[in-house]
């Protein structure tokens, strides 16, 4: 598990704990409600906790559709490879999942790291290279 998941889990987990020691001081119908008031907490974070790596996944998938006519568009007739962050694997936990890396055929050491919204699209680099020594870098 990764430190924010952690963290997550120890927050719903108080949220609950609260509720519950909260409806044990409550008589009643008001009790009833603190029990199922905590369930659906529980219930709506494990469907968060299930449901999000499929929401990234899908998320990702849209912005990659967003990029390759971006990229067909500025760099005609160059060939490249699009690679996303593997989240689901250990070991890539902290690295953020949005951020589309583009390495160029005759460009192999540098990864071009794109981040897409709706609106525009945006470049970083990584290498060892220069800035000056970069084919592909875009002006602001």
């Amino acid at each position: 598990m990764h430190p924010t998941e952690v963290i997550e889990f120890m927050v719903v987990v108080g949220v609950v704990a609260v509720i519950i020691i909260i409806s044990f001081i409550l008589k009643g119908n008001w009790r009833k409600f603190g029990w199922a008031l905590a369930l659906v907490i529980l219930l709506a974070y494990c469907v968060l906790f299930i449901a999000r790596p499929y929401w990234i996944d899908a998320q990702i998938e849209r912005k990659v559709e967003m990029l390759e006519p971006y990229l067909e568009q500025q760099y005609p007739n160059k060939e490249w490879t699009i690679t996303t962050v593997p989240h689901r694997e250990d070991g890539y936990k902290h690295l953020n999942p949005y951020y589309i890396g583009v390495i160029f055929e005759n460009e192999p050491e540098v990864t071009y790291h794109y981040w897409v919204d709706k609106n525009n699209i945006k470049m970083g680099y990584s290498t060892n290279k220069s800035l000056d020594e970069l084919n592909y870098k875009e002006s602001e």
